[in-house]
């Protein structure tokens, strides 16, 4: 089934993590202990993990439809990264969606917001990003209360609860739909640098095959030279 090219989607705070960090997971090191989970809870069944040691992350494929289009969708897990209190660049590179995680039970998480979107905007100043309040079934009056981080930097909050499953599907479809908007539209400084980067991989492994080619196509004559009988 073909789609649109595949775009990832980042969320660079762990809500329960002291530390803040991660994409995509609730607390790496506390995630044996943490049943519910947005990326699972959204995803439900319908999802394979591939972990990716190189890199220490995890990479969750998911298959969705906007306006009629089939996207492909790519979900990072970290996997502990945030322990560092910082991630390396590559991880931001290609995101064309952010949502940022906090736990409205743990203060630590909400103060940590800041220190992420800073990086987050040194790599990708441009891309969407989304705010999180996880497990306001834990205290519902949480719903009521008005966090200023995301007034101050007019971004999108959502009150959601991976537990219940409250707002999580509406929070991941807007967060794609955001996606795919910024991925048709971006004119992003750092999109055009890494789009022609990638051109120039390209063209050089078209060069690189056609001086293989022609080097083949040497040695196969040379080797047809040396086998002819000598003339007489």
């Amino acid at each position: 089934m073909g789609g649109e090219a595949v775009f990832q989607v980042f969320n660079p705070l762990g809500s329960t993590t002291e530390s803040g960090g991660g994409v995509w997971r609730e607390a790496p090191d506390l995630l044996a202990r943490s049943p519910y989970r947005l990326m699972e809870r959204f995803l439900m069944d319908g999802f394979q993990p591939q972990q990716l040691s190189t890199y220490a992350l995890t990479l969750y494929k998911h298959r969705a439809t906007v306006d009629g289009k089939t996207v492909l969708v790519d979900f990072w897990d970290t996997a502990g990264q945030e322990r560092f209190q910082s991630m390396h660049a590559s991880y931001y590179h290609k995101a064309h969606a952010c949502i940022m995680v906090f736990d409205v039970q743990r203060k630590i998480t909400y103060k940590n917001l800041g220190t992420w979107y800073t990086e987050l905007r040194t790599f990708r100043p441009e891309i969407p990003c989304i705010v999180v309040a996880n497990k306001i079934d834990a205290d519902i009056k949480m719903t009521q209360k008005s966090f200023n981080f995301a007034r101050k930097f007019s971004l999108p909050l959502y009150f959601v609860s991976a537990a219940d499953g409250t707002n999580v599907v509406k929070l991941f479809n807007d967060a794609i739909r955001l996606a795919v908007s910024y991925k048709q539209n971006s004119r992003d400084f750092m999109d055009e640098v890494l789009q022609e980067l990638e051109n120039f991989d390209l063209e050089q492994k078209e060069e690189d095959a056609l001086d293989q080619k022609e080097e083949d196509a040497l040695d196969q004559e040379q080797r047809g030279t040396t086998k002819s009988p000598s003339p007489s």
